[in-house]
Order: C-alpha cells, then structure tokens, then sequence
C-alpha cells in the first residue's frame, strides 16, 4: 500500500461530522472550508478525530474528540489550542493552531483547526518504515528524550503560559485524582489487589517526594505523538496536547518510559503495543531517563514514584476503556481485552513499586 494510502482510512470507515456546518462555521470566521476537497480521516488513535482538510486553499488538520459522552477534563481542545495558540513562537515542532470552535452544536464536540506539517507517525510495536531502518532506534531513542527536554525546557511566561495549569500540588491531585479513577473504574468485582496496594503506596510515598519545579508538561508524550520526516527520520511536529498543564517535569518523562517497552519485560509490555522499543537498537528505559538526567540537570533519585504513579495511571485509563466496552458505551472490539492490559498493568506497576526492575 501507498505510503499516503495507509495514512488515511476508507471513506466507510470514516467518522460522520456535518461539514456543512463546519463550513459555515468557518465561513463566518473568515476562513473557507474547500469543500471540492473531501477532508480525509488520518488512521491510528483510540482517542481524538484528526481530519486533513483544505482552507483558503492551504492544508490544515481539524482536530475534535470522538463521537459521545467524554470523560471529565479529556479530549480538551480549547487547552490545546491555548498551548498551541502560542507555543510555536519558541518551540519550532509545535504546530500553531489557527482556530478553536467552542460551540459543541457545529461537529458535537469543540474543535480546533492545526497548521499541517506532512510527514509520517511510528506507531506500534513494529512500524513498516522500520524494517527499512533496523538500527534507527539508536538514534530515535535519544531524539525522542531530546524532544522531551526541549518541551521542558520552554518558559511558560515567555509564551503567554506563565498562569497556565495548576502546578501547585499536581503531584497530590494526580495521586488522589488516578486512585478514584481506580475505584469508580473496577467492576462489580472491585479493584484488584495490586490497585488497591498501588494506591497506598503512592500515598505514602507522596509524603515524601520533593516536586521538582514546574515546567510546561506535554503529559502524554511518546513515539506515535513526533511527526518525522519519512527519509531522515528527524521530528517535523509534536502532536497532542490536549492533556497539557504545567507541573512536573518528571512526571512526563515517567510518562514517556510508561510505554518504553524492553525485551525481556512482562507480556503485558508486549501486549500494550505503543512503541517499537523491544528492538531496532532502542536504548533502554534506564538509559533514556539518564540522557535525559544529563540534558537537563534534573535529579532522579525519586524518580521511582513518578515512574509507579505513571505507569498506575497508564493501567487506570486501560481499567476505564474496558469499563466503557463492559457498560455498552462502546461496541469497539479492541476495547475487550483491555481489562486484562490493566490487570497486568497493575501487576508490573506494584512489581516496579517493590523495587523489581526499572
């Protein structure tokens, strides 16, 4: 298949928005909707709707969340078009975003219309492209964690970011907020006993774990969110960042190593399939965290809570997909096996708590 083929689906699975009044919407911002060019779903993804469109005869991406109801805080479009309203005077790979509609009545859902950078996404566990770079690993490890400090490095004020998030506390209210998640997520058979240690552990861990100081966060940066260059393999744009705050920093990189999966890791690593770290010459999860100790000055003898409470929140958001495929919220049939993803999920998490493995 074509390489730009397999970047889109078949218009039958395409999802339905009513672009008539998109186009209208548009119109009376002063923006054209090209209508004689039909907008394209790009693949991939369990979350947001990404559309390539034409407007005033210009490419660019409109971005919405997913058909239904949406969990509290997610899939939060004018958060990401503030971010992206402003970060890409300072940060060269943040797409800039050219308009937000906050009216949910024009595509059922607020949606933000991105600058277009072209390239391609690796995602899975073996992307095609790949095959094509077996060793390229060595060096899109190290790119990915240089990417990450970059983002950190970014000063919020300069930006228009300096009163974005609530840093103060973000540690406390991830903790508290994830364990409810748990709960409210298990089932009729309630959480199960690895969650239930989980969460007291990261409480009384919490006592003790010194925040580093804010920075911007991306919050759910990994491979499948770096456009690249499809020949050099060199970043073109960071996407996703409907979860951003401020907060910190080491919070994102146990983020990014959540879905960091090595060779001899569980089957639940494997399972997850987020990013093709198992081979093609990656560095290691603990490697990559020291790069990024070396690039940015930044302490790691905590690091083990950030890591836990990371990869706990990884397992929660698993343990609440299943949740919506267990209640009928969603027929989606990837969503069936997802709550043994998080039950060994949260197997692997209390094995990193108790000091077993990295």
């Amino acid at each position: 298949m074509p390489l730009e083929n397999s970047m889109f689906r078949a218009p039958k699975d395409t999802a339905r928005l009513d672009w008539a009044a998109i186009a209208g919407h548009l119109a009376a911002h002063g923006l054209r909707l090209d209508r004689e060019t039909p907008p394209r779903q790009f693949t991939g993804g369990l979350a947001n709707l990404n559309f390539l469109v034409s407007v005033n005869g210009t490419p660019a991406v409109l971005r919405s969340p997913p058909p239904g109801p949406l969990p509290p805080g997610a899939n939060d479009m004018a958060r990401e078009h503030r971010i992206l309203s402003r970060l890409w005077r300072t940060l060269p790979l943040a797409p800039k975003s050219l308009h937000l509609c906050e009216d949910a009545g024009v595509a059922g859902h607020p949606f933000i219309l991105l600058e277009h950078r072209p390239g391609v996404t690796l995602a899975g566990s073996a992307p095609p492209l790949l095959e094509q770079h077996p060793d390229a690993g060595a060096r899109l490890g190290p790119l990915l964690v240089d990417c990450l400090a970059d983002i950190h490095a970014v000063d919020p004020a300069a930006v228009g970011l300096g009163d974005f998030g609530r840093p103060d506390g973000f540690l406390d209210r991830a903790v508290a907020g994830w364990s409810k998640r748990a709960h409210l997520s298990a089932g009729p058979d309630g959480s199960p006993a690895p969650a239930v240690e989980l969460t007291e552990w990261l409480a009384d861990q919490l006592t003790r774990v010194r925040p580093g100081p804010a920075t911007l966060l991306h919050n759910d940066f990994k491979l499948d969110n770096l456009i690249l260059d499809p020949e050099r393999l060199e970043p073109v744009a960071i996407l996703d960042w409907d979860q951003g705050t401020r907060g910190d920093p080491l919070f994102d990189l146990a983020t990014l190593l959540s879905y960091w999966t090595e060779a001899g890791d569980p089957p639940v690593m494997h399972d997850l399939a987020q990013m093709p770290t198992a081979g093609f010459g990656f560095p290691s999860r603990r490697e990559a965290a020291e790069r990024y100790a070396a690039r940015t000055g930044r302490d790691l003898s905590e690091f083990r809570f950030h890591r836990v409470l990371a990869l706990f929140k990884l397992a929660v958001v698993f343990q609440q997909l299943h949740d919506r495929y267990r209640s009928g919220t969603t027929s989606d049939p990837r969503y069936a096996g997802f709550g043994a993803i998080a039950r060994g999920l949260f197997d692997f998490t209390h094995d990193i708590a108790q000091g077993r493995g990295f």
